[in-house]
């Protein structure tokens, strides 16, 4: 079964940056879609927010969209890992970001990485 391990997390005040990893166990090269969720309250549903196909071809959230391109999804099928490339952060940004395939494998979930955006 695969599974997932999130990294990149951390605290940031308004306006920076993170860099979000996401290492699958195994090959992510046959998988056509790859994605990032996010839970931004215990007991909150997890959103989809970023995919990206097998081609590297993303799409974002409206939310996302209508910000201009605050966060840029990225894979390397060669290393299995995703990217979540996320700028200009807002306190509603925080959350705990986990990456799966779309639609997630209920057996996949990692632990995922908390982002805190706080000034």
């Amino acid at each position: 079964q695969l599974q997932f391990v999130e990294s990149g997390g951390g605290f940031v005040q308004p306006g920076g940056s993170l860099r979000l990893s996401c290492a699958a166990s195994g090959s992510i090269r046959s998988i056509g879609v790859m994605a990032w969720y996010r839970q931004q309250a215990p007991g909150k549903q997890r959103e989809l927010v970023a995919v990206i196909s097998r081609g590297s071809k993303p799409d974002y959230i409206s939310s996302v969209k209508a910000d201009g391109g605050r966060f840029v999804i990225s894979r390397d099928n060669t290393k299995n890992t995703v990217y979540l490339q996320m700028n200009s952060l807002k306190p509603e940004d925080t959350a705990v970001y986990y990456c799966n395939t779309d639609p997630a494998r209920l057996d996949s979930w990692g632990q995922g990485t908390q982002v805190t955006v706080s000034s």
